[in-house]
């Protein structure tokens, strides 16, 4: 069942399984907060298992652009549209957010991938990125990386 992620209360509801649970809801209530305060937006998410259209198109991309498969269990996923972007993240057991951002009208479009405080680089994103550092208050540490996507879909 869909629920809109609270920023000011945050929850690690739907996310318990993850060793980083509470890093990694402070992670998924910086970008409801983000998209909150930019666009008005309520960021809803769901458990993967129920949209799983979601967690493949972001497998897929990952697979086709860079041959990246993730190992980590997808826990939470969503998708919508906000400001001509097509947006999707998903959120996985290791810690991992990863984000597709993909411009409708043809401009920007990249794949981010956000680290919760305390997680190790997965093995499979370690010899590809470097990851940058930033501070969150609802997040801690946040390390993150991305690449452009080239191919259309």
């Amino acid at each position: 069942m869909p629920h809109i992620v609270d920023f000011k209360n945050v929850s690690t509801v739907g996310l318990e399984s993850s060793p980083v649970a509470e890093a990694l809801a402070g992670l998924r209530a910086n970008e409801a907060r983000y998209y909150r305060n930019k666009y008005d937006h309520a960021f809803t998410v769901s458990p993967a298992s129920g949209v799983p259209e979601v967690v493949d198109r972001v497998s897929r991309i990952l697979r086709d652009e860079r041959d990246i498969v993730i190992e980590s269990r997808p826990l939470e996923a969503t998708a919508f549209e906000v400001d001509g972007l097509r947006m999707a993240y998903v959120f996985y057991e290791s810690g991992l957010s990863i984000n597709v951002m993909y411009s409708i009208d043809g401009g920007k479009r990249a794949v981010g991938f956000k680290l919760a405080d305390g997680m190790e680089i997965p093995e499979e994103l370690a010899p590809r990125f470097k990851f940058a550092r930033q501070k969150s208050k609802l997040a801690g540490v946040i390390r993150g990386s991305y690449f452009v996507i080239k191919g259309e879909y």
